[in-house]
């Protein structure tokens, strides 16, 4: 290439934007004017025919571009209305619809949208401030401004052509569910799977009534009356009756036998092998009645109407260990960690200790390791996380109404929620992270919540009274409300899933770790 024609194209680079007058015409536009030639369709004016250099530069018209077979790949830009006149493409049938949609920018309102691009984010209301909206608003001709867009739009957007799919849309649909979440779709019955009499149940909100067995045996007092029943037989056994004026107070199954620990208004405690239908033994040591009981292994603790707790060995002739001060008024929840570390006791006086087991030994040191007061009612409903030995659930009365959650090693509230109504009972669920509750006035219902979000899975309503007890099954599927209706409802509320290992109720053969020892 020789420098003049060197020279002669770079001035044509840098002046793009005039007529190509000098030098050798581009390639596109040496097609272009070919086939311009050639074509038998059009017919060219005498009065616009040109010399070669100028008819090379200059651009088709409308119905020139319309009349042509070959389209050339000069773009035609009609600039007066900043709009564009699309090229005919061999591959445009192939291309999908594009993902976006460009304002008609002659339809813009430029000053508005100078002034809400460039207003200052300072709302206040001084009176240069008002001068300027004023006379912005004068200008804009009325319009309100805030409620006016910088860009607007003509049409709408084109749309797909028929079988058309965005690929990006598997991204934002295509999610998995968690695991929570599907839990929380299982099948809950809203009736009770069987409904069992119960005449004669105390309506004492102090007491705990039942009690159900490792080996599948619900122990029930009615009035003076124990009666058990075998959940998988469905037998019913009258286990005994008290005399005179005397009734049941409280029950307790042993962890792993077939003994029964009885409370009664006299304040004694009877020990029954339930198994013989024989009492082994009566334990005194209380003034009034025995309202609560539970066991860790060998040493059942009792708590009376005074606010006395007593730990029995009920292995020994003198069956007192340890005696506790604790409370000033009745003893109405008492519970052992599933651990035996912590022992749990509510009473009457709104007060929630915490004893700390000593080392080596399943008794209790004579001062309590945490004092909560909290709560402004009675704490009844005391229930120990499964799968987290040292959270407490707790439940007051009337005036209170809460179900507050403890850690016992440091002695502090994780989590509280206002039930709006008496909590008589709680339980944790075994096969799920869930906790159940038996309220009283004024819907006298269950509630099972999600843990640790504590909403609400489901209520379970059918009691025309308020729920007094709550008992689990073995296997942890069912679980068995007692009314002051006079009525016991069983819920199959926590049945594993069918995707999950079946196991059904398994009774335990072992021999009890009082045989052969008890006096």
């Amino acid at each position: 290439m020789s420098q003049f024609k060197f020279v002669t194209e770079m001035n044509n680079l840098v002046t793009m934007d005039g007529p190509l007058t000098k030098g050798p015409p581009p390639r596109w536009q040496r097609k272009g004017q070919e086939n311009y030639q050639s074509s038998n369709n059009l017919s060219l004016n005498s009065s616009k025919q040109k010399s070669f250099s100028t008819s090379i530069t200059k651009t088709p018209t409308k119905s020139e571009v319309k009349s042509k077979k070959t389209p050339t790949k000069t773009p035609n830009k009609n600039r007066s209305n900043g709009s564009k006149t699309p090229t005919p493409n061999k591959t445009a049938s192939k291309t999908p619809v594009a993902d976006r949609f460009i304002p008609v920018r002659s339809m813009s309102n430029f000053d508005l949208a100078h002034y809400k691009l460039s207003q200052n984010e300072d709302t206040s209301d001084s009176p240069t401030q008002k001068e300027l909206q004023k006379a912005m608003f004068e200008n804009l001709h009325g319009a309100n401004i805030d409620s006016q867009k910088i860009l607007s739009y003509t049409n709408k957007p084109p749309t797909a052509p028929a079988g058309f799919q965005n690929p990006m849309r598997v991204i934002y649909t295509q999610t998995k569910t968690p695991a929570s979440v599907k839990s929380n779709n299982r099948y809950i019955p809203q009736a009770p799977d069987r409904i069992l009499d119960a005449p004669d149940i105390v309506d004492d909100y102090y007491l705990n009534l039942m009690d159900w067995s490792a080996g599948n045996v619900l122990a029930v007092a009615l009035g003076a009356h124990v009666y058990l029943w075998n959940a998988g037989t469905g037998n019913i056994e009258d286990l005994l009756e008290l005399q005179g004026n005397d009734y049941v107070c409280s029950l307790a199954w042993i962890q792993d036998g077939d003994h029964l620990a009885v409370g009664t208004t006299n304040g004694t405690v009877e020990l029954w092998d339930c198994g013989r239908a024989k009492r082994l033994r009566v334990m005194d040591g209380h003034s009034a009645r025995v309202g609560s009981l539970s066991w860790n292994s060998y040493v059942l603790t009792s708590g009376c109407r005074s606010g006395q707790i007593i730990h029995h060995d009920v292995r020994q002739r003198e069956h007192i260990i340890t005696t506790l001060s604790g409370h000033t008024q009745e003893v109405c929840g008492l519970k052992w960690s599933p651990d035996g570390r912590y022992l749990a006791s509510g009473g009457n006086d709104n007060v929630l200790n915490i004893w700390q087991s000593q080392t080596g030994s399943h008794h209790t040191n004579n001062q309590p390791l945490h004092i909560f007061t909290a709560h402004q009612a009675a704490v009844k409903a005391l229930a120990w996380c499964p799968w987290q030995g040292h959270v407490l659930a707790s439940g007051g009365g009337t005036a209170d109404r809460h179900i507050r959650f403890w850690n016992c090693n440091i002695g502090s509230c994780i989590n509280s929620v206002d039930t709006k109504s008496q909590v008589c009972a709680l339980l944790w669920s075994c096969n799920y992270k869930e906790i159940i509750s038996g309220h009283g006035f004024a819907n006298n219902e269950l509630i099972i919540w999600k843990y640790p979000a504590m909403t609400k899975v489901a209520e379970l309503t059918g009691h025309t009274a308020r729920v007094l007890h709550l008992v689990m099954s073995p296997d942890g599927s069912t679980v068995l409300s007692a009314g002051a209706d006079e009525t016991l409802r069983l819920w199959k509320c926590f049945v594993k899933n069918s995707t999950k290992t079946k196991t059904g109720v398994q009774t335990l053969e072992k021999p009890s770790i009082l045989k052969q020892c008890i006096r």
